[in-house]
């Protein structure tokens, strides 16, 4: 099947950004596609939820915290090989409960450029779109 023709998974995704403007970044999972690439955090959002249900689980489940208000951001559609994902980018100001890396992940706070690589494809855009609302200019990540 064509790409255009792959219906998208909705995903719900969490850009948490601290009291300092950092941004968490984690990596994907060992045993899933693209394992240890960076990445915001998040996961598909199950029939019936809302996006913000699903961000609220989905980050329970992954980093073991409660979040508070999620802010309906972005919208960007990517075609990787394995799926095609609309991925819903909320921002998140307030969460409780201290992370645990449920999944046996990795965390890193982050400001731009990142640090951290490889980056998923899927999260190069978000970082674009932190340059242009924090004026910055040049590189936003490695590689």
């Amino acid at each position: 099947m064509a790409p255009a023709e792959r219906v998208p998974v909705d995903v719900a995704v969490g850009v948490l950004i601290a009291a300092d403007g950092r941004f968490l970044l984690t990596t994907r999972p060992p045993g899933k596609v693209y394992a240890g690439y960076w990445e915001f955090p998040g996961g598909k959002v199950e029939p019936g939820e809302s996006i913000a249900q699903a961000l609220r689980r989905e980050l329970h489940e992954e980093l073991g915290i409660t979040i508070g208000a999620a802010h309906p951001w972005q919208v960007e559609l990517m075609d990787y090989p394995h799926a095609r994902v609309r991925l819903h980018f909320c921002k998140v100001y307030e969460w409780d409960g201290d992370f645990e890396m449920r999944e046996g992940q990795t965390m890193a706070w982050q400001t731009l450029p990142v640090e951290v690589q490889p980056v998923l494809p899927g999260t190069v855009p978000v970082l674009a779109w932190f340059a242009a609302e924090r004026g910055h200019a040049g590189a936003t990540h490695r590689g």
